[in-house]
């Protein structure tokens, strides 16, 4: 026979029951069933006033707590939220403090917690964070020494395609190095840019990106196979931090005047779209002046050499010749 599982409530009724046979003392109940006489004190009492219903688990909770939020308190809060649902606690809270002065309203972690208890607040997708890679971020002193490659935002072309533009450039002379119009953030086509770059320019010593694809994976430290390339090519990749586009300020600034320059208006299909990138990056590169460079243009901050990218980081081709402005 499978042994008979006894719980904590048949527990209570054998000691009720041992002791109405008037067998067992206190002591004895209490070393039979190994709890302490005030315990079993407590039953017994229990038992006595109520029955067999005393013996059943009573809340814990306080019959009185005078720092709970009141009940007018709580209808303004979710009033308030069910006028605009999209709204925080914290946008909430401001709301209701312009609204009624006169009264005192929780703090917006007390006010978070209300509208998450009455369901008004929806649950987040937990989403992977890759951590950050090599910190604090190499120096830039030459051309060559730190390169920004990133996919600005994708955007819809006239005849209803999506367009990705691939972005890499130099940190130290601001030179952009390239700017592809691709159908998607994939593997293959952002390697197949990037190793016609490495044969045109050579190889930098580090290469900064987000936390996007391809460059970020969900693998152990976010290595993805474009970084593990970069790593054997003896490329050092850096990855800013997750919601910290500052870290990467040159590129990014880079994409505003790309968005102007370049995408009013936006082309008709992908190849006119890469004209006009071509176009922006040769005025980018030698006739826009920066003021970062002493009002100087890319072109005139450094010269590139044209040399071939070995797939080793030791014999890495010489960096361009470099003219570093005044300080």
């Amino acid at each position: 026979m499978p042994w008979k599982v006894i719980n904590q409530m048949e527990l209570k009724k054998q000691l009720i029951n041992d002791w109405n046979t008037e067998y067992f003392s206190i002591i004895a109940l209490s070393q039979k069933y190994g709890i302490s006489r005030p315990t079993i004190y407590k039953w017994l009492k229990r038992y006595k006033h109520f029955g067999i219903e005393g013996l059943k688990e009573q809340s814990r909770a306080p019959n009185h707590c005078p720092n709970r939020t009141s009940k007018k308190i709580l209808n303004l809060v979710i009033a308030e939220k069910l006028k605009n649902r999209k709204r925080g606690p914290r946008k909430v809270r401001a709301q209701l403090k312009r609204q009624h002065p006169e009264i005192e309203i929780p703090a917006v972690s007390t006010i978070g917690y209300w509208l998450k208890k009455e369901g008004l607040v929806e649950q987040r997708k937990k989403r992977l964070r890759v951590p950050p890679y090599t910190q604090p971020f190499g120096e830039c002193n030459a051309p060559n020494d730190s390169w920004s490659i990133d996919y600005k935002g994708q955007f819809y072309m006239k005849n209803g395609q999506v367009c990705y533009p691939l972005t890499l450039s130099d940190n130290y002379s601001r030179f952009l190095l390239g700017c592809e119009a691709l159908e998607g953030p994939r593997y293959d086509p952002t390697r197949h840019c990037m190793e016609s770059i490495f044969s045109e320019y050579g190889l930098p010593d580090t290469i900064r990106s987000d936390n996007g694809t391809p460059f970020a994976g969900r693998s152990v430290g976010g290595l993805s196979r474009l970084m593990i390339w970069w790593i054997m090519l003896g490329i050092i990749p850096e990855r800013i931090k997750k919601g910290c586009p500052q870290e990467n300020g040159r590129h990014e600034r880079m994409h505003r005047t790309l968005k102007r320059d370049a995408l009013d208006p936006i082309a008709g299909n992908i190849k006119e779209q890469q004209k006009t990138f071509d176009l922006y990056r040769y005025d980018y590169n030698h006739d826009r002046p920066h003021e970062s460079l002493q009002d100087r243009t890319p072109s005139d901050y450094c010269v590139f050499r044209t040399k071939s990218a070995t797939q080793s980081g030791a014999n890495r081709p010489a960096i361009p010749e470099q003219t570093r402005p005044p300080i």
